[in-house]
């Protein structure tokens, strides 16, 4: 919620909690065609068929039809071929981007802030058609083994693939997933002996894969500058065992004077599995000055930095310099209800990918065993503690004792989540502001201090090892 008086409107919580019209049926068709990869599509089973046919039903009258009506025919009939497995990749991909629409829609109906233009300019052709082909058909490969029929001899097939395309940049966004997906399917070798499978999460890469098999899916995207001021709201910390991602969300104000906008700075490195919590930030701090000034509170004043469509800077520290102090609560209170959402790119319009920065307050915060709600106009929000992370002094008990929380609006589970990135709560009847990324620059903090040296002794004693194995 964020008072009249401050500069925002109210956020319609009430409006979040109601029932999108054909929402459950979509994600039940989604559903229905997923589990149809589980057994294969080589010899496909009454219970496919029926999925393939509640595909077909889902996207009847729109310009799809035709085509996947035919794709599933050939489907049921263990004949598909590889355009018709794109073909039923791209229904399943329109339903779901359908779901984001609707989701973000109502995302945008409850916060009221102003909505930008949603086409994204198409990107400029890079052609690799072998490779893309190559990668088409060990997909193809794995929707008609299913998952229940792999096995190491057919998963291996992507290795080849994967390293021929890491060389070339156009193809790197292909090759990455193709690479994560085969890791997955190796570690779960022989999908015979599996008794689940993340089918959801399976199918997505599937069909993410086929479609950036199609010409032009993976080439870069279009970009201009952007020079103003760039107001920090929060980091997003998503880690994996061999790699960390920082996202920096923010308020962007044009120097021009055009539209208040919101944008995203990210930063990925490599990572080994030993290095943990606060250690993170070490890895990540010398490939962006941004995150010194989002522990120090601080603006960042930019200059012809690019910026794609969708509202990502392509981060480059020399078209950037600190600005002044800037409290990410004030921005939040002023600036972030009249920022412009980017627009989204056709292959990112999936509900998991939603990530809308907000700002509640007014709330009355409680816990049921362990799990956090934030109660807004008698409306109950789950709040998504899991997603706090341990690279920072935010915890769970320090937003279950908040007042105001700026947090990623999210989607999961059938229901709108918040993930904190900051809150403002009461330590020794002193009011104070708790950041996730507070140790992203760097800390003075006790707490941080001691997280991060541990972190550095982890750190010397790899690099110690590594330099005796390259000399011998």
């Amino acid at each position: 919620m964020v008072p009249a008086d401050q500069g925002g409107g109210v956020m319609r919580t009430d409006l979040l909690a109601e029932a999108l019209p054909g929402l459950d049926e979509a994600l039940a068709a989604v559903d229905a065609f997923d589990a149809t990869l589980v057994g294969g599509l080589l010899r496909p089973q009454p219970a496919q068929t029926a999925g393939l046919t509640e595909l077909v039903h889902a996207v009847a009258g729109t310009p799809l039809a035709a085509r996947v009506a035919e794709a599933a025919e050939k489907a049921a009939a263990g004949a598909a071929s590889e355009d018709h497995l794109v073909v039923l990749a791209a229904a399943r991909t329109a339903l779901l981007g359908a779901a984001h629409d609707a989701l973000t829609a109502r995302i945008q109906e409850a916060t009221g802030r102003p909505r930008g233009d949603d086409s994204v300019p198409e990107p400029e052709d890079c052609q690799a058609p072998n490779l893309q082909a190559a990668a088409r058909s060990w997909l193809s490969d794995l929707a008609r083994s299913g998952w229940q029929g792999i096995d190491h001899d057919l998963v291996s097939g992507a290795a080849q693939i994967v390293s021929a395309m890491l060389p070339d940049p156009a193809l790197r966004r292909l090759a990455t997933l193709l690479d994560g997906f085969a890791a997955e399917l190796a570690a779960s070798c022989p999908g015979a002996t599996m008794e689940r499978f993340p089918v959801r999460r399976w199918a997505d890469l599937w069909s993410r894969g086929m479609l950036l098999t199609l010409p032009g899916a993976t080439a870069a995207p279009v970009f201009g500058t952007a020079t103003g001021r760039l107001l920090p709201l929060g980091v997003d910390l998503q880690e994996h065992a061999t790699a960390v991602q920082a996202q920096v969300h923010a308020v962007f104000e044009p120097a021009d004077g055009t539209a208040v906008r919101l944008v995203r700075a990210s930063v990925s490195v490599p990572k080994p599995d030993t290095v943990v919590g606060a250690g993170l930030w070490q890895l990540l701090r010398p490939h962006m000055s941004l995150l010194a000034a989002v522990s120090e509170g601080r603006s960042m004043d930019l200059t012809g930095m690019p910026v794609t469509a969708e509202g990502d800077l392509l981060w480059s520290d020399a078209q950037a310099q600190a600005g002044e102090p800037a409290d990410a609560f004030a921005t939040a209170r002023v600036a972030l209800p009249t920022a412009v959402d980017p627009a989204v790119a056709p292959l990112d319009r999936h509900p998991a990918r939603i990530a809308v920065p907000v700002f509640l307050e007014g709330y009355a915060a409680a816990t049921d065993d362990r799990a956090v709600t934030f109660t807004v106009a008698e409306q109950a929000l789950a709040v998504d503690t899991d997603r706090v992370p341990a690279a920072g002094p935010l915890t769970p008990e320090a937003v279950a004792a908040s007042g105001a929380c700026i947090a990623l609006l999210r989607w999961d589970d059938g229901a709108y989540r918040v993930q904190p990135l900051a809150v403002e709560t009461t330590v020794r009847k002193k009011a104070v502001t708790v950041h996730a990324g507070a140790w992203a620059g760097g800390t003075t903090d006790k707490n941080g201090v001691k997280a991060e040296k541990a972190a550095t002794d982890a750190v010397d004693v790899l690099r110690e090892r590594a330099g005796r194995l390259l000399r011998k």
